[in-house]
């Protein structure tokens, strides 16, 4: 018997609306049978997989970070499995998960079926996938319009944040591990880090994986618009640890309190504000991936 698949496709996602007939017809030609639903606004989508909850076998969402972050909720109160096309303009989920960015290709994992259970992070009733921060990247993301996105595409994000960087300034930050550790920081930016990638490709941690059961912190000191172009091909890497501007942690739970509330960003949405408590659900729900091992 064929499986039944809920499709949202966000037809507004950068190449959602080229791609949308490729993938309903590999999809079909797979042996799935489509049960497809215009795309809600983000603050429903959610709800509209909890109303399929026992009618289909897998959601297939396809779209960008942010489209697929709307669904988290939804996934993990239904514990039906994510089948992604990577239809947005960064794509760091299906880049941490080794998902072809090509969308036949990703029809196919789909339909393989090797379903893995991953993490998902947690800030103040916010889930992510990626990451969660504030500082630097709420700026690049208040300044990333979608026509930014479509003319430089996943090279937006550098472009935006060297635009931002002159007038960003240093602010005090108080961290507080799980363990009642406190560190003090002036800081441009804070990363508390779930999968691997974020940002257009750079890495939160060299070893970072989004089933390692934690979350990886980093603070950035930077002074100086010209650090970041010492610092851009390390944080690339992940190895931005390696310099005297960068402080890390990891650990399953994080306190970050500012002097006053500033927004955080979770992949590459403003949702919440300081004070913010972090920490990790393991293993919280299932996605469709080429690897049977998705550690690094």
């Amino acid at each position: 018997m064929a499986k039944k698949a809920l499709l949202l496709i966000n037809h507004h996602a950068r190449k959602g609306k080229q791609q949308v007939a490729t993938a309903r017809q590999q999809l079909q030609s797979l042996g799935l049978e489509l049960l497809e639903q215009e795309m809600p606004p983000p603050d429903q989508l959610s709800d509209v997989i909890r109303r399929y909850r026992g009618k289909v076998d897998l959601v297939i969402i396809g779209g960008g970070d942010g489209t697929v972050n709307a669904a988290i909720a939804g996934l993990i109160d239904t514990q039906l499995p994510l089948g992604l096309l990577p239809l947005g303009t960064a794509n760091d989920l299906a880049r941490t998960l080794e998902i072809p960015l090509d969308i036949a290709q990703a029809c196919q994992v789909i339909a393989a079926g090797n379903a893995q259970q991953i993490d998902v992070g947690w800030v103040n009733g916010q889930h992510f996938f990626n990451v969660a921060s504030l500082g630097l990247s709420v700026k690049i993301t208040r300044q990333l319009t979608k026509e930014v996105k479509k003319r430089w595409g996943v090279l937006a994000y550098a472009v935006s944040a060297f635009q931002v960087l002159w007038k960003s300034r240093l602010f005090h930050a108080e961290i507080r591990l799980a363990d009642g550790q406190v560190h003090r920081v002036k800081t441009i930016q804070i990363a508390v880090g779930n999968g691997r990638f974020y940002g257009g490709g750079m890495a939160v941690a060299p070893d970072a994986a989004i089933n390692d059961g934690r979350l990886d912190l980093y603070s950035l000191g930077l002074e100086h618009w010209w650090q970041m172009l010492a610092l851009f091909p390390l944080l690339h890497r992940g190895h931005h640890a390696s310099t005297p501007w960068s402080d890390s942690w990891e650990g399953q739970e994080f306190y970050v309190q500012t002097r006053r509330p500033r927004s955080i960003n979770t992949d590459g949405e403003i949702t919440t504000v300081t004070p913010a408590h972090f920490r990790v659900l393991p293993r919280a729900l299932r996605v469709f991936t080429p690897s049977q091992n998705i550690v690094r």
